[in-house]
């Protein structure tokens, strides 16, 4: 199987591109701008949706669904969320299509809805509108409630899983009695997407707040999880708003506390999407293909016969059969792949592509021999190991992978946090190893902005464990009490 993966230290980019396609991700759909996910690529999604929808149900979130269409009114109630997303939104102005009499659809004019409705980009103005019913007093609080769904961005510039016109997310939207409530839930839920991070996706994350300039719209704090690729740049994996009172005020959203006093409800919202697809290709994967996690891996272990002759396979079969049901009972994904119309050198290099961590190759020589040829995809590195207690090595030997994976990526990320002093170490360091910057800033927007705009650098979290120390801003020498993280990024 010939692979034709560009070298990531060629061209990362178009790496990126061969891995997603190559390896069964997902395509470019015929629709500017969108993507077709791929079966393969669809069930890695299902893994993580199902282990980040466990971790919200055992938080508390309960799930619910809300339109795709939002009238264009909601949008103007809260004015910095209007601004902040006014550029990007898919706008649907008619109801009806009709044949023009030459054979041709064309839009019926007379069909002109009376509002506009916006596909949804976010959904914080239909939920907060809803939530106006639901809540009336603080025996209603806290209002817990998450949402699978899809969003829509106008994008001129694409890439598959990192930045398209319509992807797939979750949105926590939640409404607490009292501000702190609303900040611990706010802390809760960036704790919960690290630990996800860090623990399955195996890609470690700082923990920050963002400037105020890089704020979601409508927030008054936005935390959030910041990851590195191997390219060195930065990759925001998942984010977590502090919204005040700001859509409670803008949708009247009220209640009567203990005290019968009404007062305004405080708001948070949360969301993970399919670019922790991008961020799980980016952090792992090599000039051979996908490397997965076990934990998230669709097939965690592949078996590939090599045989002779039916008798061969037959004996190959039988010990098989035995071992896969042993895995399986351990919550393991296992695939025998004894396909006859692929020779076993193509099946090695397409399970190597598609990130596999296991793979078992067994002839005949093994049966006699009581082994099997065993494959990791993480090193590369082949072994021959008995075929006795498999069933107990290949479990404790997917957890080591799975802490290999995630050393490395750390490790990664050591080397790539430099400290920088001065502008031009600043820019040096960018324009030759990147990775996070860690640099005093003098805490303006102006400033933040000037480096922006000559750099292509942001300041992507002011780590929430950070140290305070002494210092000037880099850029125009005023007093700083602590350093903050800069990365050029996704």
């Amino acid at each position: 199987m010939s692979k034709g993966i560009t070298s990531k230290n060629e061209d990362y980019s178009q790496w990126y591109n061969d891995i997603v396609i190559k390896a069964d991700l997902a395509e470019h759909s015929s629709v500017k701008g969108c993507m077709v996910i791929k079966p393969y690529g669809y069930s890695i999604w299902e893994k993580i949706q199902a282990v980040l929808d466990q971790k919200f149900k055992d938080t508390g979130h309960s799930n619910a669904y809300f339109p795709l269409f939002i009238p264009k009114s909601y949008f103007s109630k809260e004015a910095s969320h209007v601004e902040g997303f006014a550029t990007e939104c898919a706008v649907v102005t008619h109801y009806r299509l009709k044949n023009d009499g030459n054979g041709n659809i064309i839009v019926d004019e007379t069909a002109k809805l009376e509002e506009e409705l916006i596909v949804r980009p976010t959904s914080e103005t239909i939920i907060w509108n809803t939530y106006k019913g639901w809540i009336q007093s603080y025996r209603d609080l806290p209002l817990l409630i998450n949402q699978w769904a899809n969003v829509v961005r106008w994008e001129m510039r694409t890439r598959l899983f990192l930045r398209t016109t319509e992807f797939l997310w979750q949105e926590g939207h939640t409404a607490h009695a009292t501000a702190e409530e609303a900040v611990e839930e706010t802390r809760k839920m960036l704790d919960v997407y690290a630990d996800f991070a860090e623990n399955w996706m195996a890609v470690p994350v700082v923990k920050g707040v963002k400037t105020a300039n890089e704020r979601f719209a409508g927030a008054l704090d936005t935390y959030c999880i910041e990851a590195l690729m191997q390219d060195g740049k930065a990759l925001q994996a998942g984010t977590s708003h502090f919204l005040g009172q700001n859509f409670a005020k803008a949708f009247d959203v009220k209640f009567t506390n203990k005290e019968g006093k009404i007062e305004h409800v405080w708001a948070t919202s949360w969301g993970v999407s399919t670019r922790l697809m991008g961020a799980l290709i980016m952090a792992h994967s090599d000039d051979a293909g996908l490397v997965l996690p076990p934990k998230l891996a669709p097939i965690q272990v592949v078996i590939v016969p090599i045989y002779r002759s039916e008798e061969e396979l037959a004996k190959i079969s039988v010990f098989v059969d035995e071992l896969m049901p042993k895995l399986k009972r351990q919550g393991i994904s296992v695939k025998y792949d004894d396909r006859d119309t692929q020779r076993p050198g193509f099946k090695f290099a397409e399970y190597e592509l598609k990130g596999v961590p296991i793979r078992l190759a067994i002839g005949g020589r093994d049966m006699e021999n009581g082994t099997v040829e065993l494959a990791r995809r993480d090193t590369r590195e082949k072994q021959t190991v008995q075929q006795e207690g498999l069933d107990i090595f290949i479990p404790q030997l997917l957890e080591e992978i799975q802490q290999n994976i995630y050393s490395k990526a750390l490790n990664f990320r050591t080397e790539h946090i430099t400290d920088a002093d001065s502008y031009e170490e600043f820019k040096t360091i960018l324009d030759g190893k990147a990775g996070f910057v860690s640099a005093h800033w003098d805490g303006t927007p102006e400033t933040e902005q000037k480096i922006k705009e000559e750099t292509k650098a942001t300041i992507r979290c002011i780590p929430l464990d950070n140290k305070l120390e002494e210092g000037v801003c880099i850029y125009s020498g005023k007093p700083s009490t602590q350093r903050v993280l800069f990365a050029r990024a996704y």
